[in-house]
Order: C-alpha cells, then structure tokens, then sequence
C-alpha cells in the first residue's frame, strides 16, 4: 500500500509522508466541516429540500476534492462555495425572483464554460486581465455580505425604522416578549465569541468546534425550557431526530432538476456571468494564497499544474448542479491542512473520504440551527475581509472602485451588484483621470464595463 501510494502521490519528492498527509487531511476537513451544516441552511432559504441538499454537498465535494488530488496532486479541498451560495438562495432567488431550478441550471452551464476554458488558457488570460484592486475589493465585498446574511440568520439583525438594527434585547425582557428569536441571537453572539477565541488560539477546526459549541448550547436551553422551538419562525427543535436511524438523505427533490427554460435571457445570462466572475476570483485566489503558503509557486509566482486544478473546480461546479447545490469551489481553509504539512493529493483523498463518511451523520449536521451556523459565516466573512489591506489605497483611482464594490454587495444585498458597480467605477474615474493609457486597462474590462452599463439602462 505505501509502494501505492508513493507512486500515485510521489511523497518523498514533496518531502511529506503518510502518516502527515492523513493528518492534514483531517485537519482541513475539520475546518470546512461547516458547510454541511451552513450550505443546506443557506439554499433551503430558496425552497430546496435541505435533506438533499446536505446529501449534494457532501457528495459533491467529495467527488471535487478526489479529481483535485488525481488530476493536480494537491492538497486542496473543493466544497460549495460560500458567498456563491448565498448569490444562488439570496439574490438569484430571493431578489430577482427565479426559481432554484432556473439558479442550478445557470450553475450547470458556468460548470460547462468553465470546462472549456480550463482546457485551454483562457481562465487563467482573464483572471490576468482584471486590476488586483477589484479581485481584492470581490472578495471583500462577498466576506461583509456573507457576515450580514450570518447576522440576520442569527436574528442578531433585525427590520427597524432605520432599515435594519440590533435586536431588542432589553425591550423584549422587559416587555415579556424574549422569544426563541432573542434566544437565538443570544447564543449566536456567544457564538461569535466563542469561535474569534477558538481561531485566535489557532485551534485546528475552530469554525466547526465554534458550530458545535453553539449548538450545544442550544441543546442544553432546548432540554432546560429557555429555549422553545417555533417552526413559524424558522426556529425548529436543535435535537437531532434519529427516529429513522442514520442514513443517506435521498437526492430525487434536487437531482438534475435544472432548468433550462429562459436561458438566453439576457437577465440568465447575467446571472451566469456573474456566477462565472465571482467563481473564477475565488478559485484563482484561492489556489495562488494556499499554494503560496505552502511554496507551491514558480520562479515566475505561477501555480505548476494549475489547470488540473482548475478543470477539478469546473466538473465539480457542473457536477454539483446535476446534484442539487451551487457552485463547487476551491476551500481556503485547505490552508489549514498545508499549515499541518499536507504537499500531495494524498491529503485531498482523506478530506474526501472524510466527506463521503460524514453523508451517514446526515441527522446530526441537519439538526444544527441557523444562530450555529451564523458565527461560522461571520468569522468567514471576517477572513475574507483580510484581502483589504492588499488594496493600495495610495491610489485612489485604484482604491476607491475597490471600495465601491465591497460597500455595494452587503447594502445592496447583491454580490452581482457590487461586481457591476465595481467594473464601472474601475473604468469611468480611471479614463476620467487620465489613467487608463498609464493603467493598460485591457479590452475585457471596458467590454464589462460596457455590458454591465446596458444592463442597468435595459433590464
């Protein structure tokens, strides 16, 4: 078996072995754990059965993550992306009002371009192409927009007469009105803190510890009566139900259930560009920052091998909407099984595994409730956010269409948003300013530019 091994993986030529390999593979799948529980709570917001959708991302990333490790030889994890998620259930269908069969069928086809552009160079040509300041700013944005859909999934943010604030703790107890809502938000807050302090102490899978952290202490306010489940106000029981035992919830309410109808539209096209921006951003930077960290990069700051790794992000996003889930991404937090000394695709073979095993633990994942999941997807968000001192706010023609697009996503409620106001703003101050011959804005960018401008007049 290790003969096996060392000629599929080559572990003494990465300086690694086994026993390292298999550690940092559990090491990073303890640190993106979190989405079996955080994804099906997100897209179920979009009417998705929430029992398939935790089989669809378990199977997906499992599938992603062993074609990483056998097409690239890696040590990077796939899993539906966050942020690109929150686009699918919160945007696409909560705000333009398309179905989730319209949304997993724009997913598909973005899988299928992304397909044919890895083959060739042209992901890696437009990737090139887009000014460092809007990559850092996409990121960003998506990072506040994840931790303000955490805050409101937690309650901690609610409706008022200024748009949105904190929820009304000490009116509700003194009004006798403290429902399951300010339950929950009160453990989402302790939650918060719980998880900053598990990540400060570099604890290895501190966002899934802080989950179940929050979770169990929903339990023992569930068993003690301060906390009583209200399925009307999406507050159910946060006990697990193993009445039917441990199995594979079905995937027939989301497996190829794409549609296609209306996909020419030119708001679907959109859509699909936008899927395709967003993913390409985040798959790019995120194979360059983990491999980087692992000194993984050329002489030339190039990946080696890349488009293995990119063709395993595209099948997998494809993949993922014949399954029922949104877009399949490459993890950051596979950094964490880099830190833990993972070089090959041996470490991406044990997360997977660990992914297909965690498909029968189905009643423990899909019991853990929103104010749980919430933390994990602020201290997402707030990891994200790192990105913002990359922005070189020396240049304001740089800085500020970068900060147009992080404050446009969370206060429009829309990643696409940010992304179009971002290009815009990118093009019009820095012809404006007489920059753009000194910049060499390529073609690509005022095409955008140009489209995203049509868009607003036309649709």
């Amino acid at each position: 078996m290790h003969d096996l091994l060392e000629k599929t993986f080559h572990l003494k030529k990465h300086q690694t072995n086994v026993k390292t390999e298999i550690l940092a593979g559990v090491t990073t799948f303890m640190t993106m754990a979190y989405i079996l529980a955080v994804n099906p709570s997100i897209l179920s917001a979009s009417g998705m059965d929430s029992g398939a959708i935790f089989t669809a991302t378990a199977l997906s990333s499992c599938l992603a993550t062993l074609m990483m490790a056998f097409f690239s030889n890696y040590p990077f994890a796939l899993a539906p992306g966050m942020g690109l998620n929150a686009f699918f259930a919160y945007t696409v269908v909560g705000q333009m009002g398309y179905s989730w069969q319209v949304a997993l069928g724009a997913v598909f086809i973005e899988g299928l371009i992304f397909i044919l552009l890895s083959v060739t160079n042209v992901r890696e040509a437009i990737f090139n192409c887009i000014p460092a300041s809007l990559k850092m700013g996409i990121t960003c944005g998506i990072g506040l927009f994840i931790a303000f859909i955490g805050l409101q999934n937690a309650k901690l943010v609610v409706d008022s007469s200024t748009l949105v604030s904190i929820y009304p703790f000490h009116n509700s107890l003194v009004n006798g009105t403290f429902s399951p809502e300010g339950v929950g938000a009160l453990l989402a807050f302790i939650g918060i803190l719980i998880t900053a302090v598990l990540i400060c102490k570099k604890v290895p899978g501190g966002i899934l510890l802080g989950i179940f952290c929050t979770w169990f202490l929903g339990i023992i306010c569930q068993l003690t009566g301060i906390y009583q489940p209200a399925p009307e106000l999406g507050m159910g029981s946060v006990l697990p139900d193993f009445s039917t035992g441990l199995h594979v919830p079905s995937l027939a309410p989301t497996f190829l259930k794409m549609d296609f109808s209306g996909i020419l539209s030119l708001n679907v096209l959109t859509i699909m560009l936008s899927f395709l921006f967003v993913d390409l951003f985040d798959t790019m930077g995120t194979l360059i920052g983990v491999a980087s960290k692992a000194d993984m990069l050329d002489e030339n700051g190039n990946l080696p091998r890349i488009r293995g790794a990119l063709l395993s992000d595209a099948i997998g996003t494809s993949l993922g909407a014949i399954l029922g889930t949104s877009t399949v991404s490459s993890y950051v937090e596979s950094s964490s099984g880099v830190m833990a000394g993972g070089r090959t695709g041996l470490t991406s073979v044990v997360t997977a595994l660990l992914f297909a095993l965690s498909l029968f633990l189905s009643p423990i994942f899909l019991a853990i409730p929103s104010f749980a999941t919430a933390p994990a997807m602020i201290i997402v968000g707030f990891m994200m956010l790192e990105m913002v001192v990359r922005i070189d706010f020396s240049d304001m023609t740089e800085a500020i269409p970068a900060f147009i697009t992080i404050i446009a996503m969370p206060f429009m409620y829309s990643i696409s948003e940010g992304i179009a106001l971002g290009v815009i703003s990118y093009v019009v101050i820095q012809v404006a300013a007489g920059k753009a011959k000194e910049k060499k804005i390529h073609w690509i960018i005022y095409a955008l530019a140009i489209a995203f401008i049509l868009k607003y007049i036309f649709v």
